[in-house]
């Protein structure tokens, strides 16, 4: 078949059925839109957790004057003692490395982060616990560190910031999970409106397929420019969704990252990615409808 005769049978198709093929291509976008957004959305979850593990510190909390825990009922912890917790962190083959912070530094940071609110005018310096933050080489290794020392003398309590980043995770993977059902079911949508739309071209062009019936045209001759006009309709609609896509990146960019500089975002790589998977599973989806359709209705 010759490649004139080809294009112009598809574009008369696509003229016949105007208004469903811009309905077609309108759902297409949408639904790998959706689904681009799923796929960033696990990009971003991934973006954060390496960003924020990387800076998770356990913090060993020494006993002071306010320690209720057991391990403290020998009142505030002795200088030989914090001398030999540091130490015993720093010989740990799991810790990177193993900040010291005093009663001073901690009320600082204290009055910095609550600064001009009324819990920073009513907490003391004696009220805040000396600590060490810990470093480690692997973030899932708290573990090695909390039965080391959790209940040693001179120990109030180990804690692990992963602990507290780990529920907000689970929220993100969960509206992550979201956003892919709904583009997944977004998809199938689209699907479904491809296969009405082809088997709507194929009923009304069932004159010209008997005709090339007749004259000997082969199977794929005459599903040919059907199964195009399906692909074509995804492409399009592929483009359409990439550049939604990338506006969505360019308002992260613009609007969002100044606003919230205590994490990362992801990348221009991860859209052009995610761009690709959009157009294999586009014309994934098409060339699927489209087959499946025309074997039903366009019996040769």
């Amino acid at each position: 078949m010759r490649a004139g005769f080809l294009m112009s049978e598809v574009g008369i198709g696509l003229r016949r059925n105007l208004t469903m093929t811009f309905a077609v291509i309108i759902t297409v976008a949408i639904s790998l839109s959706l689904l681009g957004i799923g796929f960033l959305s696990n990009a971003q979850v991934r973006v954060m957790k390496d960003y924020w593990y990387d800076k998770i510190e356990v913090s060993v909390y020494l006993c002071g004057s306010l320690s209720e825990s057991a391990s403290c009922s020998g009142g505030v912890i002795t200088d030989g003692q914090r001398v030999e917790i540091q130490k015993d962190l720093q010989d740990l083959p799991a810790v990177q490395s193993v900040y010291y912070e005093s009663q001073g530094e901690a009320f600082t940071r204290f009055q910095e982060r609550f600064k001009g609110s009324a819990i920073a005018q009513n907490v003391t310096q004696d009220q805040l616990p000396e600590s060490f933050r810990v470093k480690l080489k692997d973030p899932t290794q708290f573990a090695v560190v909390e039965s080391a020392f959790s209940g040693r003398p001179g120990v109030d309590v180990v804690q692990d910031q992963r602990s507290i980043l780990e529920k907000f995770f689970k929220l993100l993977n969960v509206l992550r999970d979201g956003a892919l059902a709904i583009g997944l079911a977004s998809v199938l949508t689209a699907a479904l409106l491809i296969s009405n739309t082809l088997r709507l071209a194929a009923f009304n062009r069932r004159r010209e397929t008997n005709v090339m019936k007749l004259v000997g045209a082969s199977s794929l001759s005459i599903q040919l420019p059907f199964l195009l006009e399906g692909v074509f309709a995804a492409i399009i609609g592929w483009l359409f969704s990439t550049g939604l896509l990338a506006t969505f990146k360019l308002v992260i960019d613009q609007r969002v990252a100044p606003l919230l500089t205590f994490t990362n975002f992801f990348g221009w790589r991860d859209v052009w990615v995610t761009s690709a998977y959009l157009l294999l599973t586009g014309l994934g989806v098409s060339a699927i409808a489209s087959t499946l359709t025309l074997r039903k209705y366009l019996k040769v």
